[in-house]
């Protein structure tokens, strides 16, 4: 009978651990699935003549983050080493067999989220980055940037050791990259002509608010395998995940609309789309430790943080073509912030408050910003020396020729056009077999390019 018993305990729990990597993987699979919101929401907001850059940004982004984080970037983030980084577990040794899950079930799920903080970089450079040096970016922060900071929240370095709470990466993903994005922003420098030597901006606006707004959606779905998954069972706990998240993506998306309206009586969709992404960012870090209630107030604050940070940066003539910094990095910190604002130890039965205005004290609010300034700021800083090392010492540097810029990225670098189908029956004049860049001088006018 012992024997029996024994049997059916262990299948339980085999069973148990299979179940949750199944869930484990079904969330890997949406937030991979993400990557594909960002690429049309990146390529939505930008010009058109340089969607086709933006898609290739979004797909090397995937492929150089995985392999580099597959090879070195786990070990760094969860191998055993010291309060700053990993030391070990490093290819061929990163099974990942050291977790609750199969083997690499647990190590496929960090390495989609390491290839999410990379890809927030990719917006804010966007429409004058070099593709091979933004890669080389890629790989280094792969490497030595996003694992890192990760270590310290996640791999039981000295932020964990001091009790920091970041569920599913606010600070650790999102932080991460709007601070290396920051960082890009600044030593690239703005798109020709979008700031004029009066002190203006030149408006340049999204040129399919359609794509834009699906990738958004489909950045929403994934958003519940990111949060969701992060819990690394399927459990009761799931489903309040989820929940807060929808619900804090929801208020960030009437905040942003809302604030924007009276700021300038316009509906404008870009800001309530980015609202909605603030949302999502800003509960990110406590889906698990703060209930719905507060998560309203969470959404409704990150949008309206989105509307003003995107402002003040134009002011600033900081160019970010996707609002990229704003959403991720300021709500990023905000979101992390918050935990130690409206956040419990056990938010399902409100039980051991950690949050300030939820009766914990303040000690939990210190810790969540120093500790989210301290992982954005290394971002930023060496991110920063990453961008100035590659400018001077990559032939080519970090932006593209002026002709290049003002032609497109599409046509002066990868040949074609998003939208090929309007240089077809058009104009007779144009002789079979012309190259794209050829037809399109004939048939777009450059103001229009």
């Amino acid at each position: 009978m012992e024997d029996q018993l024994a049997k059916l305990t262990a299948s339980a729990e085999e069973l148990t651990m299979y179940a949750n990597a199944l869930w484990v993987l079904v969330s890997a699979a949406l937030v991979f699935f993400m990557h594909a919101g960002f690429a049309l929401v990146e390529s939505g907001f930008c010009r058109r003549k340089n969607a086709v850059m933006v898609l290739m940004k979004n797909f090397g982004v995937v492929a150089v983050s995985s392999i580099i984080f597959f090879l070195v970037g786990y070990g760094v983030m969860f191998g055993e080493g010291n309060a700053f980084m990993g030391l070990a577990s490093f290819f061929p040794n990163n099974g990942g067999a050291d977790s609750d899950l199969p083997p690499y079930v647990f190590l496929f799920f960090q390495l989609v989220f390491a290839a999410t903080a990379c890809t927030i970089v990719s917006g804010a450079i966007a429409e004058r980055a070099r593709l091979l040096t933004f890669f080389i970016f890629t790989a280094i922060a792969t490497m030595m940037i996003y694992p890192v900071v990760g270590h310290w929240v996640w791999g039981g370095g000295w932020l964990s050791e001091a009790g920091f709470m970041d569920f599913a990466g606010s600070t650790v993903v999102h932080g991460v990259g709007g601070g290396m994005a920051l960082a890009g922003a600044l030593i690239i420098g703005p798109r020709l002509g979008r700031y004029l030597k009066d002190g203006t901006s030149r408006p340049m606006p999204a040129h399919n608010f359609p794509l834009a707004a699906l990738g958004v959606l489909i950045l929403w779905l994934g958003w519940f395998g990111f949060n969701g998954g992060s819990e690394l069972a399927i459990d009761a706990e799931v489903g309040r995940i989820v929940l807060v998240t929808n619900i804090a993506a929801s208020a960030g998306f009437l905040g942003a609309l809302a604030w924007i309206r009276m700021r300038s009586g316009l509906l404008d969709l870009s800001m309530a789309l980015n609202g909605a992404l603030a949302g999502l960012v800003g509960i990110t870090a406590g889906c698990y430790n703060i209930p719905g209630g507060w998560a309203i107030v969470v959404g409704l604050l990150a949008g309206v943080l989105c509307v003003e940070g995107v402002l003040l940066l134009d002011k600033l003539r900081i160019d970010d073509p996707v609002g990229a910094i704003t959403v991720h990095g300021i709500c990023g910190i905000f979101g992390t912030i918050a935990v130690g604002l409206f956040g419990y130890g056990n938010a399902a039965e409100l039980a051991e408050p950690v949050g300030l205005f939820v009766g914990g004290g303040a000690s939990q609010l210190w810790i969540q910003t120093y500790g989210a300034l301290a992982g954005v700021g290394f971002a930023f800083l060496i991110g920063g020396l990453v961008w100035l090392m590659l400018k001077f010492l990559v032939p080519g540097g970090v932006r593209v020729s002026e002709a290049h810029e003002l032609e497109g990225l599409d046509i002066a670098e990868c040949g074609v056009e998003a939208y090929n189908e309007e240089l077809a029956g058009v104009h007779a004049d144009i002789p079979m077999g012309a190259s794209a860049r050829e037809a399109a001088g004939v048939m777009v006018p450059a103001e229009n390019r």
